[in-house]
């Protein structure tokens, strides 16, 4: 007698531990369930990991929302997921990358599921860290680009200030040359008119001098030639005096 009462309360608590877990997935739905995040996609050819096609049944039971998630770990795009399903008291575990699965492990023993999604989300570290420096690598080769394209036009414009420079100090020192050349012919033009001043004003000291000397200046008498003073003296001697 005792030993069927231990029996019917054993499957009262049965009973409502089943009606506790059916309505599980309406109360703790995990983001699939909400449409937070899209599950995964089985792959076409994918292979049992235990009896039958857990990939399969897996999103069979994703698409009709008869899981709850447990727990979901995410690193770059991998992931780890514990799921339950409430009707079988199965619990699910899955490995995915991106929106494929790649392992899906069913068990009944919820410290064996634990297990299990503690091994998949060290692995989906260790499979990250790849797809992590890969990030960090991409943006750091960006920002290098980056840097390069800024450098490559700043020495653009260095070079051309060089030039410009370069051009501007060709100009000065053609001009400083053409303005040496014409302070030389300026400077004999000088020399040459400076010389021409001084004779000028010799001239106008003499003519000066001149008007000023109280003296007239009378031309010179021409001297007879001795020829025409003889002649002179002969006709002389031949006329005879006057008579009284």
């Amino acid at each position: 007698m005792r030993r069927m009462q231990t029996l019917s309360t054993r499957l009262c608590w049965a009973v409502l531990v089943v009606t506790g877990l059916l309505a599980a997935p309406q109360a703790m739905a995990g983001r699939w369930q909400r449409g937070e995040a899209e599950p995964p996609a089985a792959p076409a050819n994918s292979e049992d990991t235990t009896v039958g096609n857990t990939v399969a049944e897996l999103q069979r039971l994703m698409n009709a929302h008869a899981l709850t998630e447990l727990r979901t770990t995410y690193n770059g795009n991998y992931g780890a997921s514990l799921l339950f399903h409430a009707d079988s008291l199965n619990y699910y575990v899955a490995l995915f990358h991106e929106k494929e699965f790649w392992r899906v492990i069913r068990t009944e023993s919820v410290d064996n599921a634990e297990t299990l999604y503690l091994t998949f989300a060290e692995q989906t570290k260790q499979l990250a860290q790849v797809y992590l420096d890969t990030i960090r690598l991409q943006a750091g080769k960006a920002y290098s680009e980056k840097l390069v394209a800024m450098n490559e036009r700043r020495l653009r414009g260095l070079q051309q200030e060089v030039e410009q420079q370069r051009q501007q100090s060709l100009q000065v020192s053609n001009a400083l040359q053409e303005r040496k050349q014409q302070a030389v012919a300026l400077s004999t033009d000088l020399r040459a008119t400076n010389s021409q001043l001084e004779a000028l004003n010799q001239q106008i000291k003499a003519l000066q001098a001149q008007q000023v000397n109280p003296e007239l200046s009378l031309p010179a008498t021409p001297s007879v030639a001795p020829a025409a003073a003889h002649a002179a003296s002969a006709q002389a001697q031949d006329v005879p005096a006057p008579q009284p």
